[in-house]
This record gives C-alpha cells, sequence and structure tokens, in this order.
C-alpha cells in the first residue's frame, strides 16, 4: 500500500466551497399544513431559512406563494430546489436569484429616537433613502423604508449611531419583470 493514499476518506483533503445567498418563489397549494412541510423540509436537513414570506395569491386556484431566502453551496442549493420541486402541494419553484428578470424587494418600519442634530440627520438619511415617515413624536420617528435587502441593511446601518432603537422587516419578496406569469 502506498503512502501517498490516505487511510480514511476523512483524511482526505476538502475544498472550500463558497456559499451564497438564493431566493426561491414556491407556488404551492393554498391548504392546512403546507407551509409546516416546508419549514419542516429545511428543519430536517439542518438548512437555515433567513427570509420567510408567505401569503395567498389566488383565491380561485387555491394557491400561495412562499418567497424563502436562504444560504448554503451550490450543491445545497440546488439539493434545496430539487426537494421543494418534489413536495406533493408544490405546483411551481422558482430561483429568483438566477432569474435575469427577477426582482426582490423588502420593506422595513425603522423606529429612531432622537433630539437635535441626531434628529435632523436621521431625517436627512431618510430622504436620500427615500424612506417615508409615518409616525412622528417630540423624539422619535417611525420611517418605512422599501427596497432591496442590501438597501434596508444598509439604512440600518446608518441609523444605529442616530439612536434606532427597533426595525421590523417584512422579509423577501419577490417577482419576474415582464408579461411571462409564475
Amino acid at each position: 500500500m502506498s503512502d501517498t493514499q490516505p487511510a480514511s476518506v476523512y483524511d482526505l483533503a476538502h475544498e472550500e466551497v463558497p456559499e451564497s445567498s438564493a431566493t426561491f418563489a414556491v407556488l404551492v397549494d393554498n391548504e392546512p399544513g403546507v407551509l409546516h412541510r416546508v419549514v419542516g423540509l429545511f428543519a430536517a436537513r439542518g438548512y437555515n431559512i433567513e427570509s420567510l414570506t408567505v401569503a395567498e395569491t389566488d383565491r380561485n386556484a387555491h394557491t400561495s406563494r412562499i418567497t424563502i431566502v436562504t444560504r448554503g453551496t451550490p450543491q445545497v442549493l440546488a439539493q434545496i430546489e430539487a426537494q421543494l420541486q418534489k413536495m406533493v402541494s408544490t405546483r411551481h419553484v422558482q430561483d429568483v436569484t438566477k432569474d435575469p428578470n427577477g426582482l426582490e424587494r423588502e420593506l422595513a418600519l425603522v423606529k429612531v429616537k432622537g433630539t437635535g442634530t441626531d434628529r435632523v440627520e436621521a431625517l436627512r438619511v431618510s430622504d436620500i433613502f427615500r424612506a417615508k415617515v409615518i409616525d412622528t413624536t417630540h423624539e422619535s420617528f417611525v420611517f418605512e423604508v422599501t427596497g432591496a435587502p442590501a438597501k434596508i441593511d444598509k439604512f440600518v446601518d446608518l441609523m444605529r449611531p442616530l439612536g434606532l432603537v427597533e426595525v421590523s422587516r417584512t422579509g423577501v419578496l419577490s417577482i419576474s419583470r415582464g408579461v411571462d406569469v409564475f
């Protein structure tokens, strides 16, 4: 036996494959237990869900759209997509991150406490991000900001030193440009 061969498969060098984020839009039957089964699919395999939104999209067809943001290696993401497609209640699965016509947006409500120059600066930053003031008191603002998740992250980061108190996010929503139907 040669000394160059590893004694076990565990001794083999493993190439680090970078993880990436993926957004899956899943059209499912709108019936009890479907969301539980989808979430269970992720939990059983140890995959994390970074964002999850779900709502009925067509009452007559009894369908709901689930938008899931997760992370993984390309192999893991392909496995997730294949598992979602295999589910009985699934009508269609789309990896929005691979679709050149895919759009992703999120809504956040951001509460900022501040007075004086911090208050003025918070208004200035909100104007740059096209955030809307939906509530104001003498000591605080609540901003509504929509956009790509990275835009929301940047807005929150800029508000942190200005008195960020609380953030509430909807999770990612997705749709494709053009006339094609999901």
